[in-house]
């Protein structure tokens, strides 16, 4: 996947080394992506989510190469611009007239080079082609090739009329350009032999001077391209890629640089300043390698001046420092400055907490230099200090860290301790393993307590933790035994619009359990949130309001409450002229309300059907999965009905089911039922889409659950009509549903029974089921635990049941006891179908018995 995303992603393009993300919308639709998918996976699968991957999964095979037969690429490396780029410059050096070169000319076809470092045209990136080069080697003619992320390859070369590419490959893939020439011209790969040993010499000669670094570049450049190929040519890449990290990423190993006097006497100064309680320089948000020595030292002389550490104090050499040459400086300038933290003197401590801020402590490598050297532990034990300075230093330190601190609060009088730790707290709360820290610390019973202060600029920290960590179920099962929705609902009237926004995000995640919505109307919050409706300007706490409002009304309680406060009508009017995370909560808000008749005329009346009808059209996956579902519970009143088909409601929701999404395409299923239910000529309705039946059965073929349970859903309400019945049965629905049947979810059992049964009505499709093994499968749901599948499924029972073998098929699948069991159901229905199943069963065994005797 990785490797996909890399190549569907745009890239800077680089003097040196790799490029970087390109600031484009294709980038920020894929990234957009990826945080949904994460987002997504973290809810569904908790479980997985949990596990941690430190490093890649890696493996070791028996296999050769020669296990892989034609057919199989062997991908070693993925090219990209850059890595292309460089190879061509190295080329084009070493090119020209004379014998001792590796090549006669090697050019670009185009001049043009794209953003992204492409020089193909943008039809030809979309294959991943990155651009086109012309080789005029010495001992063959000249080669038109074409550069690719996945490799190097001969094309068609140039039309007769010189102005077009035939880009056609025309022979094997190559790892890169070095491979390909030496595979197509012996004169380049023994010239580069040479070039390798020619510079080699140089390099010797030169080992003591000063410019050495390009000479070692060409050098490991040529070592790459002279390697033979295979696991030696793999092992080279990767270690010439190291080799330009480790220059890039350089570190500086002298910790104590040159300071002329005049810096010096200010440091002095600065320090004196500290030691008679002068106010410390507040650092700056950026740092330097300059600034970070400058630091160092002032930190040194202060220690130097208050104690004088032993030899046998000093700590021993970290070897790992020559064992990781490529890690960056800072990881070495923080580790000095741990050093000082554990010096025990308070100026120095102070000073080495404000030096550590100006880094980036949310980067990786930051997080790793602290914890190598031991740091985690005197960051937590500074807290228990009575230093004020020192707490507010290093709290606000730790806002910009992943690692979980805890402030215990000796002094509740001291504000601003406490909201340095909550606005710490909040910083580490976006990780999952945070998350659990905080909450295996006590934090939870600790926020309950500063929720009850009334000072606002703690308050805001402490929401903005519960919100992060309330997306948790034992989060939402520890706020309510703290009793926190009580405050949350109380904040709601705050003046402070950032405190309302906190508070309603917070309930929003909260409320996605029964009993917290319970409670948010038992302490009367859901009267500020509708009040909070008509306040549009600020569409961060609308879109939160929204949200809280929304997961509210899956509570029928609540939806009461709302349409009493006049909420609806209100979200009615935000249906236009609002950003997507407003109208997905809005949307989302009158699906549910919409499940109750009432709220269905009120939209309706409201003139709501035709900005929910307009809103189909969109690409929002959310959005669209919200909107479907309001449409569709808007369509079970008639009136509302006529107006979603008056506006071709029921087409834009059949062309949702080609989305890719399996979300929106279930959604639109669900939709589609209660449409075509309640349409006027719904046979007709659903014939007038052009290949509409066709789309419905071959999703059929779908992976997803949901997916499946909505089209046998919507394959029940189309078998109504006995044309429709008779053209899906002619697209194969018989043999594409008798493959579902081996299923344990109860949902799509259901809706798998239902539309079984249907389509049995119609020429030989009970036969069929027969013939495709559906029955056995469906006797054994009888075994469910849902009463809903037991009526399905002795309805299609009973219909399977007018064809002899099917009988035959049940009873040897003791299908008689199970629905001997279901006759004296409450459920009329379920009666009705089980006897009638058990009497066609019956009916079989006695005219079977009446003629073995005659």
């Amino acid at each position: 996947m990785g490797v996909a995303l890399t190549r569907s992603a745009q890239w800077t393009a680089a003097s040196y080394g790799a490029g970087t993300l390109a600031v484009t919308p294709l980038n920020e639709a894929i990234v957009k992506e990826i945080i949904m998918f994460v987002e997504s996976f973290i809810y569904k699968h908790p479980q997985e989510a949990k596990y941690v991957f430190l490093e890649p999964l890696e493996w070791k095979t028996n296999l050769d190469p020669s296990a892989f037969k034609s057919g199989y690429v062997v991908r070693e490396i993925c090219l990209n611009p850059v890595t292309i780029k460089n190879d061509i410059e190295l080329l084009k050096r070493f090119s020209g007239k004379g014998e001792q070169t590796v090549l006669e000319s090697i050019e670009y076809t185009s001049d043009y080079e794209f953003s992204n470092g492409c020089r193909a045209p943008p039809w030809r990136q979309i294959h991943g082609e990155i651009c086109y080069v012309l080789v005029k080697p010495h001992d063959v003619e000249t080669l038109c090739i074409t550069c690719s992320t996945e490799g190097v390859f001969l094309n068609g070369g140039k039309t007769h009329d010189e102005e077009e590419i035939n880009y056609e490959r025309k022979g094997a893939i190559y790892k890169d350009l070095f491979t390909f020439l030496k595979e197509k011209s012996a004169k380049f790969s023994e010239n580069m032999s040479k070039q390798q040993t020619r510079v080699n010499e140089e390099q010797q000669k030169e080992k003591d001077q000063p410019h050495e670094a390009p000479k070692k570049e060409e050098a490991d450049a040529l070592r790459r391209a002279t390697t033979g190929s295979g696991k030696n040519l793999l092992k080279n890449q990767i270690n010439l890629g190291k080799n330009q990290m480790t220059k890039r990423l350089e570190p500086s190993l002298n910790w104590k640089t040159t300071v002329d006097s005049k810096d010096r006497k200010t440091l002095q100064r600065d320090t004196q300043e500290e030691k008679h309680g002068g106010k410390l320089e507040k650092s700056a948000p950026s740092v330097s390698p300059g600034r970070a020595h400058k630091s160092a030292e002032k930190i040194e002389e202060i220690v130097s001046e208050s104690s004088s550490e032993s030899e046998e104090d000093e700590e021993p050499p970290d070897h790992r420092q020559e064992a990781n040459a490529d890690l960056p400086s800072e990881y070495w300038q923080i580790q000095k400055l741990v050093k000082y933290l554990k010096g025990g003197n308070q100026t120095a401590t102070v000073i080495a907490l404000c030096s550590m801020k100006d880094f980036n402590l949310a980067q990786e490598t930051c997080q790793l230099a602290i914890r190598d050297v031991g740091g985690l532990e005197v960051l937590i034990n500074l807290l228990d200090t009575d230093e004020v300075k020192c707490k507010v230093a290093l709290l606000d330190c730790a806002q910009n860290a992943t690692e979980p601190v805890q402030s215990s609060l000796y002094d509740e009088r001291d504000v601003e301790v406490a909201r340095c730790g909550a606005q710490a707290l909040w910083s580490c709360s976006k990780s999952y393993a945070n998350k659990e820290a905080i909450r295996k610390a006590g934090g939870i019973p600790l926020l309950a307590r500063l929720l009850k202060t009334s000072h606002e600029n703690m308050l805001i920290p402490v929401v903005g933790t519960l919100q992060e960590c309330a997306s948790e179920e034992n989060y939402r099962a520890a706020i309510k035994a703290e009793r926190i929705i009580e405050n949350l609902v109380k904040n709601l009237n705050s003046e402070n619009e950032q405190l309302q926004e906190h508070c309603a995000m917070a309930i929003y995640q909260c409320a996605e359990d029964e009993e917290t919505r319970d409670l948010v109307r038992l302490h009367g919050g859901l009267k500020p949130l509708a009040s909070l409706l008509n306040n549009t300007d600020n569409k961060k706490r609308l879109a939160a309001v929204t949200g809280a409002i929304w997961k509210c009304s899956i509570s029928k309680e609540n939806v009461t409450k709302f349409r009493e406060y006049k909420a609806i009508e209100t979200l009615v009017g935000l249906l236009t002229d609002q950003p997507e995370e407003v109208l997905v909560n809005v949307v989302g808000a009158l699906g549910e309300c919409c499940q109750e008749y009432e709220n269905r005329v009120l939209v309706r009346k409201c003139g709501g059907i035709q900005p929910l009808v307009n809103l189909l059209v969109g690409i929002n996956q959310a959005l669209l999965v919200n909107v479907t579902k309001a449409v569709g519970a808007c369509a079970v009143e008639s009136e509302s009905m006529m107006i979603i088909d008056r506006l071709d409601g029921v087409r834009l929701l059949w062309s949702l089911l080609k989305n890719p999404h399996p979300d929106v395409k279930a959604s639109a299923a669900w939709a589609l039922c209660p449409c075509i239910q309640n349409a006027k000529d719904a046979g007709e309705m659903v014939r007038s889409f052009v290949g509409g039946l066709e789309l419905v059965v071959n999703l059929l073929k779908s992976d997803n659950k949901e997916v499946l349970a909505s089209v046998c859903a919507a394959i029940t309400n189309i078998a109504k009509d006995q044309e429709n019945l008779a053209v899906i049965t002619d697209h194969g629905v018989v043999p594409l549903l008798s493959k579902l049947a081996n299923t344990n979810n109860d949902k799509l059992r259901r809706h798998l029974a239902e539309a079984i049964s249907r389509c049995c009505m119609w020429g030989r499709n009970r036969v069929a089921f027969g013939e495709h093994k559906a029955v056995a499968p469906l006797v054994r749901y009888l075994k469910s635990n849902d009463t809903n599948v037991h009526r399905a499924t002795a309805q299609a029972l009973y219909q399977l049941s007018e064809d002899a073998d099917n009988c035959i098929t049940m009873h040897e699948n003791s299908a008689v006891k199970l629905l001997l069991d279901m006759v004296g159901s409450p459920d009329q229905e379920l009666q009705e179908a089980a006897a009638g199943c058990i009497s066609n069963i019956r009916r079989l065994a006695l005219a079977t018995e009446k003629a073995r005797y005659t």
